[in-house]
């Protein structure tokens, strides 16, 4: 069943349609979550559906259920990550060559202590648009900034990434 029933269906007071949404979005909440946080928060998580339950009947395009539902995900993780965000924007960093260029295959070990290191505005935007496969647009809706401040910063994240696995013995 699409997400867009499900919607309507638990905006209509079905619980069982609740219970399949929320059985069917977990697993890809739980993952940004701890992704997002360096490691699984059960209170997050929580914290997440219990916005998504108060909010839905006001949701007024269930068509866009995704980028909604990260976008309260993103709330709930940058509530848990302010202060992160509180430390001022780092200095921009010139291109590498080659940057876009698909040179091996990293092991998950490595790549996920790799996303780990990258700040959290970086290691969302590769998250939400390389791993969730959301585009351009959602992405940029669930971040609250302009498509070209998503593009900036997914160049930014994969330069930083394509470092840190370097850092960590990783030869392309």
């Amino acid at each position: 069943m699409s997400d867009e029933l499900l919607v309507v269906r638990c905006q209509l007071g079905e619980r069982e349609a609740f219970a399949e949404l929320v059985q069917g979005w977990h697993p890809a909440v739980e993952w940004y979550v701890g992704r997002m946080l360096g490691g699984s928060d059960d209170d997050v998580v929580q914290e997440i559906w219990l916005a998504v339950l108060k909010g839905l009947p006001r949701l007024r395009q269930p068509d866009r259920f995704t980028p909604w539902l990260f976008t309260i995900a993103r709330r709930a993780v940058m509530n848990r990550l302010r202060d992160a965000y509180a430390r001022p924007e780092p200095e921009p960093i010139d291109d590498l060559p080659g940057d876009d260029e698909a040179e091996g295959v990293v092991n998950r070990e490595t790549l996920a202590g790799a996303l780990a290191e990258l700040p959290a505005r970086e290691r969302e935007v590769l998250l939400l648009f390389y791993l969730e496969d959301l585009p351009l647009d959602a992405c940029a809706q669930i971040c609250a900034v302009p498509v070209g401040t998503v593009k900036s910063r997914l160049n930014r994240a994969r330069t930083l990434l394509r470092r840190e696995l370097v850092r960590k013995g990783y030869e392309a």
